[in-house]
């Protein structure tokens, strides 16, 4: 197994997070988005939309990190990842929604602004993470986690961003619940810390 990857890249993050608590092997591709190497010809190959992560395993190649996270739940995890019976699904599918629109287009875009210099609306990126996270409080506050009784990769893909938010100028000091379920996460078996530049 092989995972095309960028170690400051949120979405290769969550990807690298489900392969540790997965216990499971692979190799990393580095490949440095800032120094345009997801933009050659060989990695369009791989991935027509030249972005990171990518993941190869055997004949598989899946890319976008939602997916991957789908995959290795399916494939390698077991119900408790990604459940099987159709509401605990959808629940999951839900906050990977969250976490594609909210967390993705606030917190993760806001970070992109302050860390990468990127060219976006820092406060309406700020806002809509504020967005994002008050709607996880409101599930938090009444539960340890997102989709479920246990951890799913619904909480594995929000958890990089939001852990980030401060990168992007966002406290979490308001939001007691999504601190109490951050600390939850990190005490799960295999979880590893974002890597160094």
């Amino acid at each position: 197994m092989k995972l095309y990857n960028y170690s400051r890249s949120g979405n290769c993050y969550k990807v690298r997070l489900l392969l540790s608590m997965l216990g499971l092997d692979y190799e990393r591709v580095n490949t440095n988005v800032v120094k345009g190497e997801t933009l050659t010809a060989a990695f369009m190959q791989i991935n027509p939309r030249r972005q990171v992560p990518v993941l190869v395993d055997g004949d598989e190649t899946i890319w976008d990190s939602m997916a991957i996270l789908i995959y290795l739940a399916r494939r390698y995890g077991n119900p408790r990842w990604l459940p099987e019976d159709v509401m605990g699904e959808v629940r999951v599918m839900q906050w990977l929604a969250v976490s594609e629109n909210e967390l993705l287009y606030g917190l993760a875009r806001a970070r992109a602004t302050l860390v990468l210099g990127r060219p976006y609306d820092l406060a309406l990126c700020q806002q809509d993470g504020i967005a994002g996270l008050t709607v996880m409080e409101a599930r938090l506050s009444v539960a340890d986690w997102l989709a479920g009784e246990g951890a799913t990769i619904a909480d594995i893909a929000c958890y990089p961003y939001v852990s980030l938010a401060h990168e992007g100028g966002v406290s979490l000091e308001p939001y007691p619940g999504v601190r109490n379920w951050l600390q939850r996460i990190e005490a799960l078996p295999g979880w590893e810390a974002l890597e160094p530049e």
